[in-house]
């Protein structure tokens, strides 16, 4: 079963800081243990929400706005697609991921669409 992984937390440090080094290194340590395990399908950062733009068609119209679809406090900053036994086995891994520690991992299971 496939699980995608929405993390959600506050701001990346700046480039350069500690704290930047210090989640960089917790993210290589997840990322090399599901890797390891075999159910790391991929995992990526995004760039900051300011580069972000939402796309509406409403009769037949396009609409732009720049930004995100949402507005919240915390910030949607990355992704992980991971394979795996079931949900018990997801949720370990999510807890495993740093952003579970200062902001919260959203696990949904993918629905697998034939092609």
């Amino acid at each position: 079963m496939k699980y995608m992984f929405l993390l959600y937390g506050p701001d990346l440090p700046e480039p350069g800081t500690p704290q930047a080094r210090k989640l960089l290194e917790d993210w290589t340590v997840a990322r090399q243990a599901m890797a390891d395990a075999g159910v790391l399908i991929d995992c990526a950062p995004l760039q900051p929400v300011s580069a972000s733009t939402t796309v509406r068609v409403r009769n037949g119209e396009t609409l732009l706005t720049d930004g995100p679809a949402a507005e919240i406090k915390e910030v949607f900053g990355g992704f992980t697609l991971i394979e795996c036994d079931g949900l018990d086995d997801a949720l370990k891994w999510a807890a495993r991921i740093p952003t579970a520690h200062d902001g919260k991992v959203e696990v949904r299971p993918v629905i697998q669409v034939a092609s």
